[in-house]
């Protein structure tokens, strides 16, 4: 268990990202939005989480096969695509408020999976070796 990661920048990021679309999620199902919006911010919950107990538990170390910085940069840049359209389609409908808080909150989602993406980017090195042991250059 890495006890250092939730109190890391990028665990705190990974944290608030899956808090923010639990709380998106709940807007959308509470204010009976279409099922695509509400389906959009669970999978982004569930994804996010995984990647956070992913990271949490040190897998990515023991599952060396797949790279896991790459793979999470990708989850972040799609979801930030579909969250960018759904959202602003909420925003632009807003059959009610709950949809609307929706939508905005979203947006806010857009935005910390952009930022996830850039850490994620300033921290792979594709010269260095893989792994948490490697030697520092």
């Amino acid at each position: 268990l890495d006890r250092a990661f939730p109190r890391s920048p990028r665990g705190q990021l990974k944290i608030a990202r899956v808090l923010l679309a639990l709380v998106t999620l709940l807007c959308f199902v509470v204010s009976s939005a279409h099922e695509a919006y509400a389906a959009l911010a669970g999978l982004e919950a569930g994804i996010t989480l995984l990647f956070l107990l992913l990271y949490l538990l040190r897998l990515d170390a023991r599952i060396r096969w797949l790279f896991w910085p790459l793979a999470d940069i990708f989850n972040s840049v799609i979801a930030a695509l579909f969250l960018l359209v759904a959202c602003l389609f909420a925003i632009i409908i807003k059959t009610n408020k709950g949809t609307l808080a929706g939508g905005v909150l979203g947006l806010v989602l857009l935005v910390l999976c952009l930022v996830d993406a850039v850490l994620l980017c300033k921290k792979i090195s594709l010269d260095r070796p893989r792994g948490r042991n490697a030697p520092a250059r």
